[in-house]
């Protein structure tokens, strides 16, 4: 798979892997490069089936599969130890590799994340899997940006939307694949396990999220022993992306707090209000 890292190389520096939600691709991240790479050890890539990343998935694929392949491409670039920041369907996979290893992840950060799919969020993924199935990819990809943006950032940034409405076309991953991987994600549910993920996570999540809303990252919240949440009032689902500067603001707050000392600190005193 396609990875790229950057950032600081030395021996001391903690590594974040960054992993994007169903469309797969490390260029998600873009917006929060250059905050994280004056501190961290950076690592993007593109998941299994997407972008650089292309392949055919084979049938049955499952969470389980993604985070395999996740740590066998950390592996591959020698690396042990890590924090993994998620978005939806990456937030799925973070959570999977703390179970799996939790002697190597460290902290998890889970971005408009779940326990299992909320109905809401069921009928979006559906009615999106309809629009591919019954009148194909490009009005999939013209139906995507109403469930990732607020309604006023798209009005305002209609030329930057329909560009990437070409870009992603072009550049689709895959009928078969994506059903492949909506399927993985669908079917996925932390409702038992959560309670096994000990590491530091903070959770973050904005109110006006129409795919996800907000009210399944509360319920991670009481589910995960050892959990922050932080919500965002603006941004939808892709806040990362419309209010970059709040939502780097309130990644490094807790990932350079939580450097201190994790075991001990008492978040919930400092993240009492949103």
């Amino acid at each position: 798979m396609h990875i790229e890292l950057s950032g600081r190389s030395d021996p001391d520096a903690r590594t974040l892997v960054l992993s994007a939600g169903l469309g797969g691709l490390g260029s998600f991240w873009l917006p929060q490069m250059n905050a994280l790479r004056a501190a961290y050890r950076v690592v993007v890539y593109d998941q299994r089936g997407t972008g650089r990343s292309a392949d055919s998935l084979p049938d049955g694929y499952s969470m389980q599969d993604m985070a395999d392949e996740l740590i066998a491409l950390l592996d591959r670039h020698g690396i042990e130890r890590f924090d993994v920041i998620g978005h939806a369907l990456g937030g799925m996979i973070a959570m999977q590799l703390a179970l799996d290893h939790p002697q190597r992840v460290e902290r998890l950060v889970l971005l408009n994340g779940w326990l299992q799919l909320d109905a809401h969020t069921r009928r979006c993924f559906r009615v999106r899997q309809d629009l591919l199935l019954n009148t194909g990819v490009e009005a999939y990809v013209r139906a995507q940006p109403l469930f990732l943006y607020p309604a006023d950032w798209l009005s305002e940034h209609q030329d930057r939307i329909e560009a990437e409405d070409a870009l992603h076309t072009a550049h689709f991953q895959g009928m078969e694949n994506l059903l492949k991987r909506l399927h993985a994600l669908m079917s996925c549910d932390y409702s038992t396990q959560a309670a096994r993920i000990t590491q530091p996570v903070l959770l973050l999540c904005s109110r006006d999220d129409l795919l996800v809303p907000w009210i399944c990252s509360e319920r991670l919240h009481a589910a995960l022993p050892n959990a922050t949440l932080q919500q965002m009032n603006w941004g939808g689902h892709a806040m990362s992306v419309t209010d970059s500067a709040t939502f780097n603001h309130h990644l490094l707050t807790w990932l350079q707090h939580t450097e201190r000392s994790p075991e001990t600190v008492d978040m919930e005193l400092i993240w009492l209000k949103p």
